[in-house]
């Protein structure tokens, strides 16, 4: 990547600089998911989304962007690579449904500085801060960024990533190969990007991280998650676009046939009111 490149990626998320660091990298994962969006609006629309990280950069910094996390994080790797971090790309397969998926379909990074570390921009609504990993088998590591905690585990050459929910300890994936090119997620990419029924084709969503929680646009609602106290507020299509663009900072996307929620001026005064602490 170029200087005006990653001058223009780190002004895109907030920064003027950073340093190569563990405080560094915390800096740049923080102010990535609080400004870069998790969202899937170019697969819901059927655009196709290529496997190329310059491009993603460009959608990033110029179209001003998000993506999943074949973008995310491609795009992030260069930006650390730039500035000088040493990473490491990871396929993973994601474990949150009741089947493993037939190949990878998640990639991750591992940034090298005193010791490995997990960083991922591109996995929703996950770990906000860097993971350690562990360097040995049965020596799981906790981190403590929000929503939840997490920890890695080591089994052999794989890492597992565990979320705590109601209790108890999550899978959420679990890294197959390292040192992976995009190219070894194109039957992934294919798959997700073209199989009927999937979320990733079925319903749009943009995500982010704010100072208090993370906000999320679905498909018909704007909900804010500020540590497990959430508010939900149902969307016209033209209020969808309307808090695309004033929360996300994306342009306005084709509108979608769907049911409309009652036009009342109670529903109104709530989104109003969302919008207006999201603004501050």
């Amino acid at each position: 990547m170029t200087g005006p490149m990653t001058e223009a990626y780190l002004h895109r998320i907030g920064l003027a600089s950073a340093e190569v660091s563990l405080e560094g990298l915390r800096a740049l994962m923080d102010a990535h998911l609080r400004a870069v969006p998790f969202e899937n609006l170019d697969v819901y629309y059927r655009r196709g989304v290529p496997l190329d990280g310059p491009i993603a950069v460009t959608k990033v910094t110029e179209g001003h962007r998000g993506g999943w996390c074949f973008e995310l994080n491609s795009a992030f790797a260069l930006l650390l690579e730039s500035l000088g971090f040493t990473v490491e790309r990871l396929a993973a397969s994601v474990l949150l449904g009741d089947e493993e998926p037939p190949t990878p379909d998640h990639l991750t990074l591992v940034v090298h500085l005193d010791r490995d570390w997990l960083v991922d921009v591109g996995f929703g609504d996950s770990f906000t801060v860097p993971l350690p990993v562990p360097r040995a088998e049965g020596e799981p590591t906790v981190g403590n960024g929000r929503p939840r905690p997490h920890r890695v585990i080591r089994t052999g050459e794989h890492l597992v990533l565990e979320a705590l929910r109601e209790g108890r300890w999550q899978q959420q994936f679990r890294t197959v190969t390292r040192n992976v090119s995009l190219d070894h997620f194109a039957p992934a990419s294919e798959r997700l990007q073209n199989t009927p029924g999937l979320h990733w084709t079925e319903t749009r969503f943009a995500t982010r991280l704010t100072p208090t929680g993370r906000v999320t646009l679905l498909h018909d609602r704007l909900k804010l998650d500020e540590g497990g106290h959430i508010t939900e507020v149902e969307v016209t299509e033209t209020e969808w676009n309307e808090v695309l663009t004033r929360v996300f900072r994306i342009a306005p996307q084709p509108p979608v046939d769907r049911r409309e929620p009652p036009d009342t001026a109670a529903r109104r005064r709530d989104l109003v009111a969302l919008l207006s602490r999201l603004a501050e």
